[in-house]
């Protein structure tokens, strides 16, 4: 039987000069000739998640990777009032500038840091979650790791940019600037701490680049730089 794939499959290629219909018709017949065991279509589904995350953080820990990007981090919206006054306060003129170059060059050492933090939430997923995840919404490995890791990886994430943000001396010049603000008469006091809202930006953008390389891997056969990502992601084409 086997045989006669490989045959068929020979004939489809003399017929047929596109590459990208040759290669579906060759993971098909791969699947169909043999089946997956639920392990490695779990160990498929990592794969494809180590593959986003790897690129993920490439993306975004490489030069302005979040400075000169869709990515980049701006100030809370509360703090634009902050800005505004300061302006007027010798010393602080271009605050708001100087503070997002620190504090996207943070996020951006901070990504590339807290890599083994997310590859080793990515081992936590189980056999029995890995079929639904195959067969489900496009972007269903991504909001899975997601759904697990989030609020553990906040937690774990935050020390890491804080140490990014003290590298650039981001927190102490942006305390700086707020207690200068909080001195201004009949103004309302801020809070000078900035760690938490760079570290929710920096996952959602982490976490979209790696939804990104999973819809790739899902639609672009040639995205799939394994055996096992080819014979895996052949089952939900």
């Amino acid at each position: 039987m086997r045989k006669l794939i490989v045959l068929g499959l020979m004939m489809v290629g003399f017929w047929s000069c596109d590459q990208a219909t040759l290669q579906r018709v060759l993971d098909a017949a791969e699947a169909a000739s043999g089946d997956l065991t639920s392990e490695e279509i779990a160990n498929g589904l990592k794969q494809a998640l180590d593959q986003g995350v790897d690129k993920g953080v490439q993306y975004l820990s490489s030069t302005d990777g979040f400075y000169k990007t869709d990515y980049k981090i701006f100030l809370p919206e509360e703090a634009q009032k902050l800005v505004e006054k300061l302006e007027l306060v010798p010393g602080f003129q271009n605050v708001e500038e100087v503070v997002l170059e620190k504090i996207n060059h943070a996020a951006e050492d901070a990504v590339k840091t807290a890599s083994p933090i997310f590859v080793n939430a990515i081992r936590t997923m189980t056999i029995n979650d890995a079929m639904g995840i195959l067969m489900g919404d496009r972007n269903a490995a991504t909001m899975y790791l997601n759904a697990k890791t989030y609020d553990p990886l906040v937690g774990e994430f935050e020390p890491v940019i804080v140490n990014a943000l003290n590298k650039y001396n981001a927190l102490d010049y942006w305390e700086d600037a707020v207690n200068a603000y909080n001195k201004i008469p009949f103004v309302q006091k801020m809070n000078p701490r900035l760690e938490q809202y760079i570290t929710q930006k920096a996952l959602v953008a982490l976490f979209d680049r790696i939804e990104r390389e999973e819809l790739n891997i899902r639609e672009n056969i040639s995205a799939r730089t394994t055996d096992l990502l080819r014979r895996v992601f052949a089952r939900q084409d």
